[in-house]
């Protein structure tokens, strides 16, 4: 098997097992906002959450992973499988220690952390003590989704990636179960949920370990504490914590300044961030975490023509999919979130500034896409500092961006700042990376990307004139919400793959392939 179709093979299962995470991601949701609504508990949850959720994002999805399979798969390919598994159990060790300090800590600090991340909570002393209080539950989470993400890098390194990849499915199952079984018997019942994170977290990485046992990992077996490696790791991790989570920083911020803003304010981003997260996790994500080993494999073999076929290979299909997707949501935008979220204690007015947020961040997805690539690239080079510097400005910029815009724009402008920053990190980033490795058949990922970007500007004005005719705007029921939208994204998907036919798109056939194949 080709080096690119073992990473389209690779995507595929991860998006797939993402897209599962998605769903049941969704089901969370729509049961928070019919439980919870857009308000006082709704708004402690989020800022309290997204505290668990920006450790995920950093670690399973970020600094950990990638700082630990370019050296794990170095090890792997200079020294062996034993000496790279010595390596792996003293990470895990260390790895550990490290991460009983840090929830202890974060419990103590919870004050201080809710003070400088929702600052504006201190204006109501309730919403304050009730968020400080689901962080301190909430933050021993960090302990069981680091050693998640550290299993996540053996596992893909050894071509396993479907264990890792429905992981999250653990965590929203959990805090379903919650919101049914044990918010009901808590005094303050979103507490409840909390609760089922934590639950969540221990069945992650109770997932991952009979598949690391049956790879002939050991996690048992001795190993030192301090090995040579893990040093090598450390070094590499701590920039890659800054440089690959720059849209989670970026959210952060909006976080921090939309509770300057009118109450709701944190609950309509948040809601328009996770159904923004559904295309970028089920391939913009799993496509990176697909290519990461490739490269990492490429790299340390100084195969850095293939390594360029790689890349250009995961850029346009990670464009290819995404731009439609870009273009689906700023169509559909309105009727998913009444679909979705538009009951119970989530009002007209409430879906209708959500589809607002949801237009801004959408705006930005094939950003958000691409950099994921781009910082692949970098960190299998073994590079954490350029995506990193290239961070602070993203950073930077989108403070600047959100200032300016909130004003005018209330929570839009937030999500538009970030949407705008990510374009100027992916921009930053690629340019660094020309410079460094010369040419990487850019020509060619343009004109793949020209043609993507046609082909959904087609399909947005035919998914836009079905959508007026069988939903028009009024009083809609969830079936027809339901019926319209399943409709529009079948029409969405035929007329963009007869566009993609006509433009005699690659990407298309390279699809076509890998379905073709797995097909009994």
């Amino acid at each position: 098997m080709s080096e690119n179709a073992r990473v389209t093979k690779a995507a595929g299962v991860v998006g797939a097992a993402t897209f599962l995470s998605r769903i049941f991601g969704f089901v969370r949701d729509v049961v928070i906002a019919w439980f919870f609504g857009a308000g006082l508990s709704s708004d402690a949850f989020f800022v309290a959450f997204r505290i668990p959720n920006l450790l995920r994002r950093l670690f399973a999805e970020g600094s950990l992973s990638i700082a630990f399979i370019p050296v794990f798969t170095e090890y792997l390919t200079h020294h062996g499988k034993e000496e790279a598994f010595h390596l792996a159990r003293s990470a895990m060790r260390l790895l550990s220690i490290i991460l009983v300090i840090t929830a202890v800590l974060g419990v103590l600090l919870a004050p201080l952390i809710i003070l400088m991340i929702a600052p504006g909570f201190t204006d109501s002393p309730e919403k304050y003590s009730l968020t400080v209080l689901l962080t301190r539950i909430m933050f021993p989470y960090i302990f069981f989704i680091c050693l998640v993400a550290l299993c996540m890098g053996i596992l893909n390194v050894l071509g396993h990636f479907a264990a890792p990849a429905l992981a999250p499915v653990c965590l929203n199952i959990a805090i379903i179960f919650s919101a049914f079984f044990i918010s009901p018997y808590m005094a303050d019942p979103v507490t409840g949920l909390a609760i089922g994170v934590l639950i969540g977290g221990a069945l992650q990485l109770t997932l991952q370990l009979p598949f690391l046992i049956r790879k002939g990992f050991y996690f048992w077996e001795k190993a030192v504490i301090f090995h040579p490696g893990v040093k090598k790791i450390g070094i590499l991790m701590l920039p890659a914590i800054f440089g690959a989570s720059v849209y989670q920083l970026n959210i952060l911020v909006g976080t921090l300044l939309a509770s300057l803003l009118p109450e709701g304010s944190v609950s309509y981003l948040y809601y328009a961030d996770r159904l923004v997260q559904f295309p970028l996790g089920i391939f913009a994500i799993a496509t990176a975490t697909a290519v990461l080993p490739s490269l990492s494999r490429q790299a340390a073999a100084k195969d850095f023509d293939a390594l360029g076929n790689t890349f250009a290979h995961a850029m346009k299909l990670v464009f290819f999919i995404t731009v439609p997707s870009m273009a689906g949501l700023i169509v559909l935008r309105e009727p998913i979130v009444a679909l979705l979220f538009k009951r119970g204690a989530f009002g007209a007015d409430a879906a209708r500034l959500t589809a607002d947020a949801l237009l801004c961040y959408s705006i930005g997805l094939w950003a958000f896409s691409a950099v994921r690539i781009v910082v692949s690239t970098f960190y299998s080079l073994q590079d954490t500092k350029t995506p990193m510097q290239m961070a602070v400005v993203s950073v930077v910029a989108n403070i600047v961006l959100g200032i300016i815009l909130m004003g005018p724009l209330a929570h839009g402008g937030l999500a538009l700042a970030t949407s705008l920053a990510s374009m100027l990190n992916l921009g930053l980033l690629v340019w660094t990376l020309k410079r460094r490795l010369g040419s990487l058949d850019w020509k060619n990922i343009l004109e793949s990307v020209c043609k993507s970007a046609a082909c959904s500007v087609m399909m947005g004005a035919v998914v836009w004139g079905v959508a007026s005719l069988i939903m028009p705007p009024g009083d809609r029921t969830l079936f027809n919400l339901f019926s319209g939208i399943a409709a529009s994204i079948i029409v969405g998907i035929v007329s963009y793959s007869f566009f993609s036919f006509l433009f005699k798109s690659r990407e298309l056939e390279k699809v076509l392939t890998l379905i073709a194949k797995k097909r009994p």
